[in-house]
């Protein structure tokens, strides 16, 4: 496949030591580590390289996912709007990225942690399909502790069980039933009560204030764009190939219905996993994935747009540029070497070619 001429990272970073901004705040640091698919965990310094350049004082982060990138641009002291169609996004951006001073305190995590229901509403649905007896009894009564809660202190909780569910089931995905997945790492050993109260300590010590003020909004780009005034869109959005869906709610069905709390979510019964129909995805082929880019482009045209995006994914690189510059802007792209390790590479029948460039797209 044709690529346009990249510019190497290492050229940017060889200006970077006089430029002085493009260092991590260590604070950046303390996001607590996320299984969450494309997740830019391993990315921030190149990304902040590309964003920084443009000393914003606000930024959009327009599919947020995880929050890592949202969490490490509030860092550098952006104010930061943080958006995703994702419910469980939203809440983990609402726990770390809007909340700048709330936190759980030890009793109040005792609390939500101490107890558990028989036969609640998580068993009636799901019984035993990704968690043994005592871990749903769990989930259970932590739903109904954390609906006590309001404001920032119930999306902390929330966004804690979000992380639990995660780190206890095989590989952090919902595309299963039962444990076959399970390689016998610590975390699977790890009760999912152990795990929240972890996650809740984890969670609130990485609250923090930059002395602005964060905003979260649930947009889905299929119908509009955050109505906002930025200095810079930075763009995550799921990388579509034709080799796999990019179907985030397929993945994480049930702890986006723990985001929810089940509210307005309709079960496909005759689905083994207990799913519910995927969110309208405007990445889900490869036209749609352009037109998308372009109506991003489009609607914030007097700021630096800022696109991740994979190499070994479509629209490619060079179709992305001609987007890019037929909307008269000037593109730059920068690569960075990156690994995804999602699957069981192990157990693949096929090898799983997951050593792909990581490419930023500038569009100025």
């Amino acid at each position: 496949m044709y690529l346009p001429k990249l510019e190497s990272l290492h050229d940017f970073e060889s200006e970077a030591p006089e430029l002085g901004w493009y260092n991590l705040s260590p604070q950046s640091s303390k996001f607590p580590s996320t299984r969450f698919m494309g997740s830019k965990e391993q990315l921030l310094e190149p990304i902040w390289r590309a964003v920084g350049q443009f000393s914003p004082q606000k930024v959009l982060d327009i599919c947020s996912g995880s929050g890592v990138v949202g969490y490490m641009l509030k860092s550098q002291g952006c104010e930061v709007v943080s958006n995703d169609q994702m419910t469980m996004a939203t809440t983990i951006a609402n726990a770390l990225i809007a909340n700048s001073s709330t936190q759980l305190s030890k009793s109040e995590i005792e609390s939500l942690s101490s107890g558990e229901t028989a036969d609640g509403m998580i068993w009636s649905i799901y019984q035993d399909l990704y968690y043994d007896e005592a871990d749903v009894r769990f989930l259970d009564f932590a739903r109904l502790a954390i609906n006590r809660l309001s404001g920032h202190k119930r999306s902390l909780a929330r966004a804690a069980l979000i992380r639990a569910c995660l780190k206890r089931r095989p590989r952090g995905i919902f595309t299963y039933t039962g444990r076959r997945y399970d390689d016998g790492r610590k975390d699977l050993q790890v009760s999912l009560r152990d795990h929240f109260r972890l996650a809740c300590e984890k969670l609130s010590e990485a609250v923090f204030d930059n002395g602005r003020e964060s905003q979260v909004t649930k947009i889905d780009l299929s119908e509009q764009l955050p109505a906002v005034d930025v200095d810079v869109v930075y763009m995550d959005p799921p990388y579509y190939s034709p080799l796999s869906d990019n179907h985030y709610v397929r993945r994480y069905h049930f702890t986006e219905a723990i985001a929810r709390d089940w509210d307005g979510i309709e079960i496909q019964e005759r689905t083994k996993t207990k799913k519910f129909k995927n969110y309208a995805n405007p990445f889900a082929k490869e036209l749609s994935c352009a037109q998308t880019i372009e109506r991003v482009l489009d609607g914030y045209r007097k700021v630096p747009v800022i696109l991740s995006y994979s190499s070994n994914s479509l629209p490619n690189a060079s179709a992305i540029k001609r987007i890019v510059e037929r909307h008269g802007r000037h593109c730059t792209i920068r690569e960075v070497d990156h690994r995804y390790s999602f699957a069981n590479q192990a157990n693949a029948k096929q090898p799983v070619r997951n050593k792909v460039k990581e490419l930023l797209f500038i569009a100025e």
